[in-house]
């Protein structure tokens, strides 16, 4: 306690409210995985490329070095949702890439078909080490990495910026 009573640390809303909405999208997820997309339905899923637990091959790593965004929407197989991220392979240029996402990397998501969207927080600890919980979990499904890729342009990877609140 400070000399004036009140105490030290305080709570950290923002820190629960974020980790309720990435609970959010697992939940959709599991729900896409399971049933696949409904209607017009799709998701925009922006994350931190620099996440220690973000797993990508080096070529979208190069071309993405800070932020990435996806598109769950006709062209994706494999949808794995652990308790700490998803795995989802993806077209891009007709080439099949697998991503390893944990929830603790994500910047945002967006279902532009009913206007619905999240922004996270980054998921740092004060000393700006990821809370234990917030890893992405070894024991987590792995995604085929010989899926087929079914024609057409491949995943597009597109800004956010038109569905932020301004």
């Amino acid at each position: 306690m400070k000399q004036d009573g009140k105490p030290t640390k305080t709570i950290d809303y923002s820190a629960y409210i974020d980790a309720a909405m990435r609970g959010v999208v697992r939940r959709v997820l599991e729900q896409v995985a399971g049933e696949g997309l409904p209607g017009e339905h799709h998701c925009y899923i922006s994350f931190d490329t620099t996440h220690p637990a973000v797993r990508i091959s080096p070529q979208m790593r190069e071309r993405y070095p800070r932020e990435m965004t996806v598109v769950l929407q006709h062209q994706f197989w494999d949808l794995k949702v652990g308790r700490d991220g998803f795995s989802v392979m993806l077209s891009f240029a007709n080439i099949p890439e697998r991503l390893d996402i944990p929830f603790a990397a994500m910047t945002a998501f967006a279902d532009p078909s009913i206007k619905f969207g999240l922004q996270f927080h980054a998921a740092t600890d004060d000393d700006g080490s990821l809370p234990p919980d917030t890893s992405f979990d070894d024991a987590h499904p792995r995604a085929d990495n010989g899926a087929p890729d079914k024609g057409g342009a491949g995943a597009d990877v597109i800004s956010l910026e038109a569905f932020r609140k301004k």
